[in-house]
């Protein structure tokens, strides 16, 4: 009789394939170091001879504008690639692999480099304006590049890899593959709750820093440092490691979030600034109610901006705006409560004999519905229908808030910081986040969230098991007009004046339907951080570049294809979605996304 001993599983370990360049790993470990260290020390050195450039980069000893991105770069390159060398204490920079993310570090540090270089030529008027600074910078970046491609390939365990020599191409691709699975041992609880509140004060500090670009040349340099450094970081095996930590410490994770949020103008010295934010998250919270319908229950809604714009209306309404035409003035909770009532009924009386439809047929109803109400809320003037919106000109003049004594239109000194009318506005609309963040991860984790998942992915089968599956569409459609409406109330007193033209398929200033759609499947169906970070790259995107706004939809159509190609789950990954566009060992994220997710399906 023969036994078998039980196969134990062991942890996956990072295999290497030959580098492209034919360099001893010894060697090639060397030159990425010391390009990136001469790289660092390029940034102290005048790039130009005139201060014509924005940022200043004339100045010796002192590294400014686009030199700080370089000089960022090249000091996570050089940190990272120490950390090849086996050093204790490094390696838990790479639990996912070690060569890909200097690979990938190098080449930001390269790109921002070099966008530097060629933007001082092009607006100076030649390489000529170059000073000895760049020179060197535009060098050793390129060196430190070639040497990355010198080292060896990080290849997850259960790849096929027979050794063979990869093309540049495949070695690029290589390196944004999904890095090796993490099996380090526990920390320590305290020291895992430091790592946390550490890294959402990271993002505080990089979500700043991005709203406080001066000028769109600073703004292109840090999405190129920032797209290549937060895909090494993720190549590296930090954000698995740190879905890791949230997933454990959950209410630890959103306290700390939402800590990082509120200290977000206590940052800003300038309140235009500030705008940005409270639009920011204005345009985002009406995206997460949108995720209620498309990422939970898998309802196509293109007119889901309608639901913002009759919360918004309502509240304009009561405002007690001179242009008012019903000339009532209510609190604002009650405006609230009236906005977000008016959406919900909004949102049944569409919903209920429409839902029975499926697929396209129900996006092409509500999108119909989107252009009805814009076009109902143009012809309510007095001429071509009742007067109760002023047409096309909008309920102009809403007066600020003022809650509790305290006027939002009025600066304000708190912690002995001085907060300006967007600042107040922000704070408030921060509020509202918190409810809607609340209510979607009570709604995603209850009965009726599974339900909507359900139908979500087949709801013949949801049907079968007996799911009125009719009465919970209605009821996601509800809520998610409910949250739209709640969020317009707020945007009617941010932006003074509610009009039509607000409120379009597609419109050069977010928030319209098709970018909120955007920036559910851009961030990641069905998460909750998923849909906030998608809906602040997509309004901070336009914002700083304005430059570019006669091929915004270009770009923006560009930027869809790539995602759909290379990221379709969204950049923070639902579970079933990466179960769904990838091979379980190549899954780049445990059980629930980053940051204010559930921690497991």
């Amino acid at each position: 009789m023969t036994t078998t001993t039980p196969q134990q599983d062991t942890p996956a370990t990072t295999q290497h394939t030959p580098p492209v360049i034919p360099l001893p790993t010894s060697a090639a470990r060397a030159a990425t170091a010391l390009g990136a260290l001469l790289t660092l020390a390029s940034t102290f050195l005048a790039w130009t001879w005139t201060a014509e450039f924005p940022g200043d980069l004339t100045v010796t000893g002192y590294p400014g504008g686009l030199q700080v991105l370089t000089l960022t770069g090249a000091l996570l390159t050089l940190i990272f690639t120490t950390a090849t060398y086996g050093i204790r204490g490094l390696g838990w920079l790479t639990p996912g692999g070690k060569s890909s993310a200097v690979l990938l570090l190098a080449l930001g540090t390269f790109a921002t480099t070099w966008y530097t270089i060629i933007a001082i030529a092009v607006e100076l008027g030649g390489l000529a304006n170059l000073e000895p600074g760049g020179w060197v910078a535009a060098a050793t970046s390129l060196l430190t590049l070639v040497a990355a491609f010198g080292l060896p390939i990080d290849v997850p365990a259960d790849t096929d890899s027979q050794g063979r020599t990869p093309t540049l191409p495949q070695r690029f691709v290589q390196a944004f593959k999904a890095p090796v699975p993490d099996k380090a041992a526990p920390l320590p609880s305290w020291f895992e709750i430091v790592i946390i509140a550490v890294s959402f004060g990271l993002g505080l500090f990089v979500f700043t820093y991005g709203i406080d670009t001066e000028y769109a040349e600073l703004f292109i340099g840090f999405l190129l440092m920032v797209g290549f450094g937060t895909t090494a970081v993720a190549r590296a095996g930090l954000n698995r490691r740190l879905a890791t930590l949230t997933a454990t410490h959950k209410n630890v994770t959103v306290t700390a979030a939402f800590v990082a949020a509120f200290a977000f103008p206590f940052t800003q010295s300038n309140d235009a600034y500030a705008t940005i934010g409270a639009n920011i998250l204005i345009f985002a919270t009406v995206a997460l109610g949108l995720n209620v319908v498309v990422g939970l229950a898998g309802l196509l809604d293109l007119g889901y901006v309608a639901f913002l714009g009759v919360g918004a209306y309502t509240a304009a309404l009561f405002s007690g705006s001179p242009s008012s035409t019903i000339g009532i003035q209510l609190p604002f909770w009650a405006a609230v409560l009236a906005g977000a009532a008016a959406s919900l009924i909004f949102g049944v009386v569409i919903g209920a004999p429409t839902l029975r439809l499926h697929g396209d047929y129900l996006a092409i109803v509500t999108l119909g519905f989107g252009e009805i109400f814009r076009i109902a809320m143009q012809n309510m003037d007095g001429a071509s229908g009742p007067d109760i919106t002023n047409g096309p000109n909008g309920i102009p003049n809403i007066p600020d808030l003022e809650l509790f004594g305290f006027n939002l239109g009025e600066p304000h000194t708190v912690l002995g910081v001085e907060l300006g009318r967007f600042s107040n506005y922000y704070l408030l609309m921060l509020f509202f986040t918190i409810i809607v963040v609340t209510v979607f991860r009570r709604s995603d984790q209850s009965r009726i969230g599974r339900a909507w998942v359900a139908i979500r992915e087949d709801e013949t089968a949801a049907r079968a098991m007996g799911i009125n599956a009719f009465r919970l569409k209605l009821l996601a459609f509800a809520l998610g007009a409910t949250l739209a409406g709640m969020a317009g109330t707020v945007q009617a007193h941010v932006t003074f004046t509610v009009t039509p033209a607000q409120y379009k398929f597609v419109e050069a200033v977010p928030p319209n339907s098709a970018f909120l759609l955007a920036a559910v499947i851009l961030g990641g169906m069905g998460t909750v951080s998923g849909p906030l970070i998608g809906a602040s790259l997509l309004y901070l995107i336009p914002a700083k570049l304005q430059f570019m706004s006669d091929y915004q939809l270009l770009l923006f159509g560009i930027a869809l294809i790539l995602l759909m190609r290379f990221r379709p789950e969204g950049l923070i990954a639902d579970r079933r979605k990466q179960l769904e566009f990838h091979e379980t060992g190549q899954l780049d994220a445990p059980k629930g996304d980053i940051g204010l997710s559930k921690a497991g399906t």
